[in-house]
């Protein structure tokens, strides 16, 4: 009888139709752009096709392969160490010795707040003045080398951005889960490796991807210091060639890797926050 009751007095309802989506000048303007942008790549890769030289790859293409696997292992080798380096900085900028901090805060301030070619240039050439010093010490031979110059300066870059993306995540973690784990006995170190880092890189995990982004990007800078990485075996395709369609696939092969990247960081994503999903 109840049932019967509740179904008499609560009727069925048809769900509200959706608003007429009316063109208003957003709508337009949107849809003009995203008609430039397909416009825009279906002439460049239109214009690939056409201008498709085959003596052109035959010669310049293992090379410039070539030049994407100096740029992978110059980023990889970067991020890598930028990763072990930036964790005692990202603690130096929550340490309450106003030393540390300062100090720590010194190094973020300057290698985020100068660019990246700059440094490239002082590790390069800067240290290069410094030679006699350096081989008294045994570090010419490492210093002398493009590659090794290039690296170090994107890990000193890259371990300051890394740093407070670290600082960041940590302190995004409530309080309450430190206190939390203090209440049931827990050691610091435990709470720490086991309650707060596995949050704190979650949140993390974003502002990473966009780093190893940038980083990707930013290391075709490298080229002007003589490290033939990809950009340095396109420029040097070029200066032979003078086909400008060297630079659209040097262009290509990078969105190549961002896509790939950015893919595989979102499927990463969305396996470590599953048990977020509701």
């Amino acid at each position: 009888m109840n049932g019967s009751h509740a179904e008499s007095r609560i009727a069925e309802r048809v769900p509200p139709k959706p608003p007429p989506r009316t063109w208003s000048r957003e709508r337009i303007a949107g849809h003009l752009l995203m008609g430039f942008w397909i416009f825009l790549g279906v002439s460049l890769a239109w214009y690939l096709v056409v201008a498709w030289n085959p003596d052109l790859v035959a010669r310049y293409g293992p090379r410039m392969i070539s030049g994407l696997g100096v740029t992978l292992g110059l980023v990889g080798t970067s991020l890598l160490c930028g990763a072990v380096v930036s964790v005692p900085i990202a603690f130096g900028r929550m340490s309450k010795n106003r030393l540390v901090a300062a100090l720590s805060y010194a190094y973020v301030y300057f290698f985020r707040g100068t660019p990246l070619l700059a440094q490239a240039f002082l590790v390069y050439y800067g240290l290069g003045s410094f030679r006699e010093q350096l081989d008294a010490v045994g570090l010419w031979s490492f210093f002398r080398d493009a590659w090794n110059c290039a690296a170090f300066a994107f890990t000193l870059n890259t371990a300051a951005y890394q740093a407070e993306i670290l600082r960041g995540a940590i302190q995004s973690v409530p309080r309450g889960q430190f206190e939390g784990g203090a209440a049931l006995g827990i050691s610091k170190w435990v709470i720490f490796r086991k309650i707060v880092m596995p949050q704190a890189l979650i949140v993390a995990l974003r502002p990473y991807g966009n780093e190893i982004i940038l980083m990707i990007k930013g290391s075709a800078i490298v080229a002007i210091i003589t490290v033939y990485d990809l950009m340095g075996e396109t420029r040097r395709a070029f200066s032979r060639s003078f086909d400008f369609q060297t630079y659209l696939w040097a262009a290509v092969m990078y969105l190549l890797m961002v896509e790939t990247l950015r893919l595989a960081w979102d499927r990463l994503e969305v396996r470590l926050t599953r048990h977020l999903k509701r």
